[in-house]
Order: structure tokens, then C-alpha cells, then sequence
């Protein structure tokens, strides 16, 4: 089967700050676009940014943490799996502006079926993401 781009709308509590965050810090190219919404090329998908009024100027998006190899993973996030190069030059971008990471990036289950490079962090409106990457990403995506 082969992989065709994904669709995900997400809410944000401001477009210009969603704009900012995506487009600037993240460099992601922009797409069509209102005073309500934007489409940005989020590594080949289409991740559309949504306003949600009632989030309000300081609202945040809730989320939950599950255990995952000894750090608490935000449920629900999004994401892309990287190449291991591209991983590791979005992390030093990331780096840059991101304050409070989640999980900063490092090495998950080294050693293991399933080794991976991964960092979380949230986006301003508290979407969180996760980006990661494998040395072998058709062997190890799904390895057990």
C-alpha cells in the first residue's frame, strides 16, 4: 500500500499565534488560509489550524499522561515519524524556541525492537506533538 498524505484539523486559540508558531518558528510552508484557519505543509500532510473561540486568549487544550519507557506521553498528540537526519535537524530548530518540552528529545528504547529517536512539546493553544524517527523506519515502525 502506499502512504498518502494525512488530513488532521486541530484547534487553536489564536490564528496569528498559530501562525507564528507553525509557520515561523517551525518553518512550515503556509497553504490556503482565512481569518479563521490555515493549512500548513506539515512534512508532505496537511495539518489545518482551526480557531476556537471559546478556547479564550490564555485557553489551553487538556490532555492526559500515559507511561510510556519512563516519561509521561501527553494523550492525545500528533506527528510525524522522520527520517533520522530530519529528526535530528528539526530537534535543533525546536530547540531553539521551544521553552518546556514535554519529553526533550532523545533515544527510546535503545537497544530495543523499536528503537527510536522522540521529542514532545505543545504548541501555544497546548496541542501537543511528537515528533520521531528510526534508523530503519520500514523495519522498526511496527517492529515488537
Amino acid at each position: 500500500m502506499q502512504l498518502t498524505p494525512f488530513h488532521l484539523a486541530i484547534q487553536v486559540r489564536d490564528i496569528n499565534e498559530a501562525r507564528d508558531f507553525y509557520g515561523n518558528k517551525m518553518g512550515l510552508p503556509e497553504g490556503r488560509s482565512s481569518t479563521d484557519w490555515i493549512d500548513f505543509n506539515l512534512f508532505g500532510h496537511q495539518l489545518v489550524t482551526h480557531v476556537n473561540p471559546q478556547l479564550g486568549k490564555e485557553g489551553k487544550i487538556a490532555s492526559i499522561a500515559n507511561g510510556v519507557d519512563g516519561h509521561g506521553v501527553p494523550v492525545p498528540h500528533f506527528g510525524v515519524v522522520l527520517n533520522f537526519d530530519d529528526w535530528e535537524a528539526l530537534a535543533e530548530t525546536v530547540t531553539e524556541f521551544v521553552d518546556d518540552f514535554i519529553i526533550e528529545p532523545y533515544i527510546r528504547f535503545k537497544g530495543q525492537p523499536g528503537e527510536q529517536g522522540t521529542m514532545f512539546f505543545s504548541d501555544p493553544s497546548g496541542n501537543a506533538l511528537e515528533f520521531k524517527a528510526f534508523r530503519d523506519i520500514e523495519s522498526q515502525l511496527f517492529a515488537k
